[in-house]
């Protein structure tokens, strides 16, 4: 992580010859270095070298609804990539994915019965009208499509 003002510029400089972030214009303003995150703060440090703390007030887009550093979630973590990281789910499980799938039914009102884990909200739009217009052709309708 740089350190000095000179290394700051560096790293943005880097980053602007390589990265193109979402939702930010290619000529705009340069992004802040994330130095930490602890809670809902993110500590930062702009250009310059100035530091300052901001709140995260989307949530790392909404993927740290808990906020940085949660003990338990972090813990949770540490215990999990001790066994293993990721694996494919094609054809392949594992106990904390039964175990989630398990309290996701426990909590969702009859008839649902089944659990489909994606890795994104396009993903899961996607899969969830494949699956309508899968059922549609199983119940003998396979023009019903819109």
């Amino acid at each position: 992580m740089p350190k000095t003002r000179a290394a700051a510029r560096s790293l943005v400089e880097r980053d602007r010859g390589l990265v193109w972030h979402p939702y930010a214009a290619l000529n705009g303003p340069a992004p802040y270095e994330v130095t930490g995150a602890s809670g809902v703060r993110l500590h930062l440090r702009a250009e310059d070298g100035t530091r300052f703390e901001a709140v995260d007030g989307m949530s790392s887009w909404w993927s740290a609804i808990h906020g940085y550093r949660n003990p338990v979630l972090d813990e949770a973590l540490r215990k999990q990539i001790d066994q293993f990281s990721h694996v494919m789910f094609g054809g392949l499980t594992h106990e904390p994915a039964v175990r989630l799938a398990e309290q996701l039914v426990r909590l969702a009102p009859e008839p649902l019965a089944h659990v489909f884990f994606a890795d994104s909200g396009s993903v899961s739009v996607e899969v969830a009208l494949k699956l309508a217009v899968q059922y549609q052709a199983s119940a003998g309708r396979p023009s019903r499509q819109r």
